[in-house]
């Protein structure tokens, strides 16, 4: 009948306002004490990074792996004996082409996947997931087009399953500091930041260091020209800014040098004769997108991953009240800094606005994945699947930072021009408060 909807449709389309943080459970609240609760997880991508999220997995509580999938067999029996050395269970694997995670989301006795494939195998596998009922945990970028952006929301809202981007520069220990100062007002009403993922990755990421051979990653860099790899930058900048829950991406611009890294690593490296040294690329080395803010505040950010330089990010906030530089390891507070427009040291910050998640973890600092930081963000995913509630970063978080990747193709293309940024949330974000991260 026109106008009504089944109760299935009801519940999804409930889920999915509550996701958006509408409804009056929203915020993070549990609704009953589920922590004894087991966590049944599937890993869907056994490589590098899957054995690394695999390891700190095995070391949060109540979390069992019971099915493993990759189309390598190497990758499937390393992450099948991690899991049997640490006295697990032996997983069950699935290997049988490239599809084959369909069958692994079949299971009826899992509760979550973590996605940890390359990159254009992220939206079809979450997307997956959640229409069989899965919590997806997807690693960055959680889409690479438009098209993918909107799949996940779509997906989303019709099932109302949630789908976390597990993007961990939101959870570190500095940046959580950080966002209690902003939040208690300590750097005024923040106008700008500066954010950059600087890691120079052609020597292990993108090529083999052994003979030069082009990864996966690297096959990015021979047809699109774009910032590859932004969610590292904007994952603390989303929070910051109230980006989602009070403010909103609104257009933005990019630029992007020309092509000399790679070829002049391989020159270096194999000689002028390897073929890498002579082969041409679209990827510029450095990229530069000024994003513009619905309230007007603004954000640089820099892709630069292929020219010589140790890691970096080099997070900047700046407001009506101080500043804060990562580079520096400093701030500077207007009345409250013991000397007039001259840099402090952030440690004392740090320790007096330390963040609570951070604060439970003094006492059993944990060892695994960035110092702990993985440990935390899936810590808490893991604890949003336990309690069936929202996940610390949602959907919508997720393809706000996503979509650059598209967006700024798009804007170097047409020679730097502005370009829009669509409103996945559909405008919920003018009345969504935020829910990352409160430390109360």
């Amino acid at each position: 009948m026109t106008g009504q909807i089944n109760r299935k449709e009801f519940l999804a389309r409930s889920l999915a306002i509550t996701s958006l943080g509408l409804a009056a459970d929203s915020a993070g609240k549990a609704l009953a004490d589920h922590s004894d609760r087991p966590v049944r997880v599937g890993l869907i991508g056994c490589g590098n990074r899957g054995r690394g999220l695999l390891g700190t997995m095995l070391t949060i509580s109540g979390v069992q792996v019971p099915a493993l999938c990759d189309i390598d067999l190497d990758n499937l029996d390393a992450a099948s004996s991690a899991l049997t050395d640490a006295g697990r269970p032996k997983p069950e694997s699935y290997i049988k082409g490239p599809e084959d995670f369909r069958r692994l989301l079949e299971r009826s006795d899992l509760d979550a996947v973590i996605i940890a494939t390359p990159w254009h195998w992220h939206t079809p596998m979450a997307v997956a997931a959640m229409e069989a009922g899965k919590y997806a945990g997807v690693e960055v970028p959680a889409a690479i087009t438009m098209d993918e952006c909107w799949q996940l929301v779509e997906t989303h809202e019709r099932t109302g399953v949630p789908c976390m981007m597990l993007e961990n520069w939101s959870f570190r220990r500095d940046n959580l500091a950080v966002l209690n100062m902003i939040r208690k007002g300590l750097l005024g009403q923040i106008v700008h930041c500066h954010c950059a993922h600087s890691h120079d990755c052609i020597d292990h990421w993108f090529f083999s260091p052994v003979d030069g051979k082009i990864t996966w990653g690297g096959q990015y860099l021979l047809r699109r020209n774009a910032d590859q790899y932004p969610t590292h930058s904007l994952g603390p900048v989303l929070s910051w800014l109230n980006i989602g829950c009070g403010d909103y991406f609104d257009y933005m611009t990019s630029t992007a040098t020309r092509s000399s890294g790679i070829n002049a690593y391989f020159k270096r490296r194999f000689g002028a004769d390897h073929p890498g040294a002579r082969r041409t690329y679209a990827q510029g080395d450095i990229v530069t997108s000024v994003i513009r803010t619905r309230l007007g505040s603004t954000i640089v950010i820099n892709y630069d991953m292929q020219l010589p330089r140790p890691y970096d990010n080099r997070w900047m906030v700046q407001g009506t009240g101080g500043i804060y530089n990562e580079q520096r390891n400093s701030v500077y507070l207007t009345g409250r800094s013991p000397a007039y427009h001259e840099w402090e040291s952030f440690e004392p910050y740090q320790r007096e606005y330390e963040h609570r998640w951070w604060r439970e973890l003094r006492d059993n600092p944990p060892e695994a994945g960035h110092g702990g930081t993985d440990y935390l963000e899936l810590s808490k995913f893991f604890d949003a699947v336990r309690s069936r509630e929202r996940t610390p970063l949602d959907v919508y978080d997720s393809v706000a930072m996503s979509v650059i990747v598209p967006l700024s193709e798009k804007s170097i293309a047409t020679g730097s021009s502005p370009v829009r940024f669509p409103d996945f949330t559909r405008g919920a974000w003018k009345r969504r408060g935020p829910s990352f991260a409160m430390d109360n």
